[in-house]
């Protein structure tokens, strides 16, 4: 356990492992009473200018005393945290609180030999997120005028900096909450850093084979023969201490052995070697590995725990780990041409981006890619995806030129937030797929350490939707998908169907409506009777198709036909596309003899010289139609408006000094939860402009009189009991009560009607098993919820109320924080919204007010992870307006969530 100073426990939860600006890696933490040693090596290895600069004057050691001060903190009123590359000290930042209790002073000082890695950002950042968590809303600091660097910091981190200069010094004061400035600038330095961070291993400038073999059919044989075989363009290495020589090369008994930097090491070790050959890596300098071994997802929780210690030893030493089990990464560019994997052939170049897990899942993902003879930029398979994930990899694939679209198989999610925040920026520019399965986040595969979740299932795929994703189910479905997009990409949905029989072509163009295509154009009739009169027809046909204006694609659909060759035909529609740049897809049906060859990416290119022109072709029309409905679906989410973040006025401080009160007050601890009363759930809700209307609980008759005098008239009267409260079929509910003798009348037959439910009429709050509530206007009632979910976070969910819609589970969630878009489209997601735009005659009622409710609930919920659990129900919209007639709040300890104010690598 780690050591703590006097004050505050030691914040654990602070550490962190970064990934610095030219994409190497730092471990960051609270400082403790036992650095002492450390930070004073620190100190005297930093020149007199730097030293000058921290201390307005120069000091060659720290004494005792100074040292004790600096180590020895609260974490509370003095904290400092330190950046460390294995036990070395390589940056400090710190704060003490001033006698404003809502300030603090800042003060940094980082390594002379580390300048220029972005460590003081980083510093600030972590400083900043502490300072938030201990009640600080504001720093201060001096900075001499020459200390350029330092007042670059804080100018380019994205606050709204004051700067005075006062007697020599130049005083600089910011408010540290997180603005949208401040979070633009560390998500694009995150992304800087990651995406170098990971260029780096799919572009070494030399790679070292750990475990290389000689033995056939050996992992490390293969992964040395296919680096060779592949024509790696930069210095290869084989480490194997019982050889010699391996593949007409000198082999080194260690990598410290290797002449020269390695930049990525390969590793195909035994299991119990891994840590060992890792740590050696480390000590050699290599700034990542490529852990092929397995053992660790089949070695139950002591595999587990290994893993874990490997990355968190590799992040600190200054490495990135992909694996293990991983089947290895591939680049095709050709000034690299990398092929560090099993695949047996260095894969065909292409614009897409391929993103695998497990070993197993990767195997079957490239046989089906291959088969379709698909062509790539890169390949990543993470296996266990233990580090190295698919946000580190869509980082990259951001800035790479190469790569136009990318396809992941996801088997679990380590941060779904920072996913979805990467994707709906990358898929502004570049068409994201992923295929998952159901269970995807609820059931984790063997070795991946990640949390699990308990949303409703609905809210990983609402996530993805938000993101712009293209989602799919299957391998299959993802390589269809991928085919589509190796070419044009259709701007819209509208479709031409051209086919050379009518049944086939009525098939094809029902199976595109059922996929959301709008088909503007047939012709069924296509006469291909004979190869030299049917393809220039064919080439009118599909070219008048495409001139017309009204089309975004074009599908193709043919039964065998005798002389016509499917690689002709296709090599036809290859060139129409490309003249047009019109997206065409073929379907050939029927084909009983050696079906691929009329499948994939046609006509094939042998890989010398250019590339030719290429058509994505299926045997299946409807797989044809089901993915060119997905990509036109993705076109669309292009075409509409992004919309801006949703805002509101709202009191963030008040609701946050409520709930630490609240939490306070009920003494909550662990996992514990605290149901709020009635008054403090509205008192917490009011501080984001969302009033409940007041109810008063009742016992008897005259409490009823007295309340609705209170309240005002007319009144409802209600059950407490959750079961019952909303169940005006059930006799549980009498509404627009308007005098007192017909209120003494409904409160008498309640009771009565009641006594039949027996234990379900038990009251949820207090004895009383009644409740008095003036009148809201009349209307469609609705439920808002939201939760705190260990995976995704905060979950917001919308749904019209009733058994119907619960029964058939007719709800729609997304992930905060979401943008006006995002709004409507919640509001607008479940099938039976209709009846709040206007149903069989019905006017439309206030949906504009719904959308103000749900996005008010959105801010309020990002905001406060210590609300597990928050449920308006029911809220009443009227034509006019709605009203919040319960509100149901649960409040807990916060869980610390996987995407923040501060940049950090997930812990897998």
């Amino acid at each position: 356990m780690a050591d703590q100073g006097p004050g505050s426990a030691y914040p654990q939860h602070w550490e962190a492992d970064v990934v610095l600006r030219d994409g190497g890696t730092a471990h960051l933490r609270p400082i403790r009473a036992s650095d002492a040693e450390a930070l004073q090596a620190f100190h005297v290895g930093q020149s007199e200018n730097s030293v000058y600069l921290r201390f307005f004057s120069y000091k060659a050691r720290l004494s005792d005393a100074e040292l004790k001060r600096f180590t020895e903190v609260d974490y509370d009123d003095r904290v400092a945290l330190v950046i460390t590359i294995g036990d070395e000290i390589i940056g400090v930042g710190r704060y003490d609180r001033l006698d404003n209790p809502a300030e603090a002073e800042v003060a940094f000082n980082i390594s002379d030999r580390h300048q220029g890695r972005g460590l003081g950002s980083i510093l600030l950042e972590h400083l900043a997120a502490a300072a938030r968590e201990r009640g600080i809303r504001r720093f201060t600091a001096e900075v001499l005028p020459e200390n350029r660097k330092m007042l670059t910091v804080f100018a380019e981190a994205g606050y709204a900096v004051e700067r005075h200069f006062d007697d020599g010094v130049v005083m600089v004061a910011f408010e540290i909450d997180p603005t949208e400035k401040s979070r633009s600038v560390m998500e694009s330095r995150e992304h800087r850093a990651e995406s170098l961070s990971v260029k780096g291993l799919l572009a070494p400038r030399s790679i070292a084979i750990v475990g290389a073999s000689r033995r056939w059919g050996s992992i490390g044989h293969q992964l040395l023969s296919h680096v060779v075989e592949g024509g790696f363009a930069g210095a290869v290495a084989a480490v194997n201490p019982e050889a010699l020589e391996l593949g007409g090369m000198l082999t080194y008994a260690s990598i410290r052995d290797v002449p020269g930097p390695v930049d990525v090491a390969l590793v195909a070790v035994p299991y119990d070697d891994v840590a060992g050959v890792v740590a050696e890596c480390a000590a050699a300098g290599v700034r990542g590995v490529i852990v092929a071994s397995a053992g660790h997802a089949e070695d139950g929780e002591r595999g587990l725990a290994r893993q874990r210690e490997l990355v968190r030893s590799a992040r600190a030493l200054g490495m990135r780990v992909v694996g293990p089990g991983s089947l290895g990464v591939v680049n095709t560019d050709p000034d690299v041409r990398l092929n560090a994997s099993l695949a047996p052939d260095m894969p065909r170049r292409g614009p897409l981006g391929l993103f695998s897990q497990s070993a197993a899942i990767g195997v079957a993902l490239y046989a089906a890619a291959a088969r379709r003879r698909l062509g790539f930029s890169t390949i990543v398979s993470a296996g266990n995806r233990a580090d190295v994930s698919g946000n580190d990899v869509m980082q990259f694939w951001e800035d790479d030129a190469a790569t136009s679209a990318v396809a992941l198989y996801l088997e679990s999610f380590g941060n779904p937030r920072k996913f979805s925040r990467i994707a709906r920026r990358l898929a502004r520019t570049k068409p994201v797929v992923v295929a998952k399965s159901d269970v995807l986040g609820v059931r984790l595969p063997p070795g991946h350490a990640v949390r699990a979740s308990e949303a409703p299932p609905g809210a990983l795929d609402a996530m993805l939707r938000q993101a712009g994703v293209i989602r799919v189910s299957t391998l299959e479905e993802l390589v269809d998908v991928a085919q589509i997009l190796q070419g044009p990409r259709p701007a819209g949905p509208r479709v031409a169907v051209l086919a050379n029989a009518v049944a086939l072509g009525r098939v094809v163009a029902d199976a595109a409506e059922s996929h959301g295509l709008a088909v503007v154009l047939n012709a069924w009739d296509l006469d291909l009777s004979g190869p030299s009169v049917a393809l220039p027809a064919l080439r009118a046909r599909v070219l008048e198709a495409m001139d017309g204006g009204t089309v975004d694609a074009v599908v193709l659909a043919l039964v065998p036909t005798a002389g016509v060759r499917p690689h002709a035909v296709a090599h036809l529609l290859a060139e129409c596309a490309a003249s047009r740049s019109k997206t065409v897809v073929a379907a050939f049906t029927g084909i009983l003899a050696h079906p691929e060859d009329a499948e994939g990416m046609i006509p094939d290119d042998d890989g010398a010289g250019p590339a030719r022109a290429r058509i994505p072709a299926f045997t299946s029309a409807g797989d044809a139609v089901a993915a060119l409905g997905a990509v036109a679906r993705y076109s669309e989410w292009l075409a509409r408006e992004e919309g801006t973040p949703f805002e509101a006025e709202h009191d963030e401080e008040a609701a946050h000094a409520l709930i630490a009160r609240f939490i306070a007050e009920a003494g909550v601890s662990g996992t514990e939860l605290v149901r709020l009363d009635p008054e403090q759930a509205a008192a917490l809700l009011a501080c984001y402009g969302v009033p409940v209307l007041p109810s008063r609980p009742v016992s008897s008759a005259e409490e009823a009189v007295a309340a609705a005098d209170e309240l005002g008239w007319p009144v409802a009267v209600k059950s407490t009991a959750e079961s019952l409260r909303h169940r005006l079929d059930l006799g549980t509910v009498r509404i627009d009560i308007r005098d007192e003798a017909s209120l003494r009348s409904a409160v008498l037959v309640m009771e009565e009607s009641l006594a039949a439910y027996g234990p379900l009429a038990d009251s949820s709050r207090g004895a009383a098993k009644l409740e008095v509530q003036r009148m809201a206007p009349l209307g469609q009632a609705c439920v808002v919820r939201a939760i705190e979910d260990p995976l995704l976070g905060p979950v917001v969910s919308f749904g019209l109320a009733g058994d119907a819609v619960a029964l058939l589970d007719d709800w729609a969630h997304r992930v905060p924080p979401l943008t006006t878009q995002d709004v409507g489209d919640l509001v607008r997601a479940p099938r039976a919204a209709q009846k709040l735009l206007g149903y069989e005659g019905l006017p439309a009622l206030d949906v504009a007010a719904v959308e103000g409710l749900v996005g008010r609930i959105a801010l309020f919920k990002d905001a406060h992870p210590e609300v597990s659990v928050l449920e308006l129900r029911p809220v009443v919209v009227s034509e006019q307006g709605l009203t919040v007639l319960h509100a149901d709040v649960w409040l807990g300890n916060a869980a610390q969530r996987t995407d923040t104010a501060r940049r950090a690598m997930s812990e897998q």
